[in-house]
């Protein structure tokens, strides 16, 4: 018998809580309870299948029949609690197709939109001694500024497709080694460290890395690619599965006709080699945001929409990447295409018009 070693344990007198933040349970143990977990913690091997408590552990998961393996995690167990425990978060009902996506969504808006919003804590300190700003100028980088206005998250994609140019031009200025840097560097820069992007990144590790969704690219067969940024070369990894793109992306299924998107993934064990904390860890997703947004910054400057979304069906993205149980991890995913810029889909903005005809 095998203690399960995903348990995080609080005290909430007058109970013990016992989670299991792999399989997303919780379950409030009395004295009772929490004195026998603390036997079977300490001699597994007195587990008794006569003994009701024993018998509720296993069926609760506290206790497994067989040693469960574990991701060999560099920092302490915090980070490590946080990583697994929001991944795959259980939904009642994962939506089928983009009509169940769009009531559930509108369902959810309208049940939050029910509370007051929270007041804005800047509107409680004083403003008597507010110094009013000159007009921003857009005069030395007049086509940052165009795409900065420009960007728009859309959800509503055509089939046309994506050029290669487009996407290499994308994958190199976002995450390639930048050969127009590489004499941007200094003696106190370690032998293999000295590659730069045009985003920054914690320690100059380059953590992050990407994976291409490609559905409709021109000259490229559809696929998952791993895109070696040193190289600036692309690697099929596996072919699209059968499911839609939305059934990786729990349920949001408007953005099935997507022609191409970038799974951005951040290398733990680079993060873990140089910083033995788990600080670090949140690095790892300022990195994945700097990206994201560079990404987008370039797309829309070719033309193009986008799209982004941190709600990933882990188990599965991991294993179409080819990354489980490793120290590499699919954190966001961010996409591009031709569309007509809508906030939202088709079949949400009908869905609102309904309820707001009754």
């Amino acid at each position: 018998m095998h203690i399960n070693p995903h348990l995080f344990m609080l005290a909430r007198p007058p109970y013990l809580i016992v989670w299991d933040y792999n399989n997303h349970t919780q379950y409030e143990l009395n004295l009772d309870y929490s004195t026998r977990l603390a036997q079977l913690i300490e001699e597994p091997e007195q587990f008794n299948s006569s003994n009701t408590i024993d018998c509720d552990f296993l069926a609760a998961n506290i206790l497994t029949l067989s040693k469960q393996n574990t991701v060999e995690w560099g920092w302490d167990e915090l980070s490590k609690i946080f990583h697994i425990g929001t991944k795959n978060i259980p939904s009642e009902q994962t939506p089928n197709d983009v009509h169940e996506w769009s009531k559930q969504y509108l369902d959810h808006c309208n049940e939050v939109l029910a509370a007051p919003a929270p007041t804005a804590m800047r509107a409680l300190r004083p403003t008597g001694d507010l110094i009013v700003l000159p007009s921003p100028s857009s005069s030395p980088a007049s086509s940052l500024v165009r795409s900065l206005f420009s960007r728009k998250t859309c959800r509503s994609f055509n089939d046309d497709p994506v050029s290669l140019n487009d996407i290499s031009t994308l994958l190199y200025l976002s995450l390639g080694h930048l050969k127009e840097r590489e004499s941007d560097s200094d003696n106190a820069i370690p032998e293999g460290l000295g590659a730069r992007r045009s985003s920054p990144s914690g320690g100059g590790l380059n953590a992050c890395e990407g994976f291409i969704y490609v559905r409709n690219v021109s000259a490229l067969k559809p696929g998952l690619y791993c895109y070696h940024s040193d190289q600036h070369a692309l690697s099929l990894v596996n072919p699209l599965p059968d499911e839609p793109l939305g059934q990786l992306l729990c349920g949001q299924h408007f953005i099935n006709n997507l022609p191409f998107g970038l799974f951005i993934t951040s290398r733990f064990d680079a993060l873990w080699w140089k910083y033995e904390h788990s600080r670090a860890y949140r690095m790892a997703y300022v990195e994945a945001g700097h990206i994201s947004q560079t990404f987008q910054l370039i797309a829309t400057a070719l033309g193009l929409n986008t799209w982004l979304t941190g709600a990933l069906a882990d188990d599965r993205v991991e294993a179409l990447l080819g990354l489980q149980d490793s120290a590499e991890q699919p954190l966001f995913f961010v996409g591009c295409g031709q569309g007509d810029g809508q906030a939202l889909c088709d079949e949400l903005n009908a869905l609102i018009n309904r309820q707001e005809a009754r």
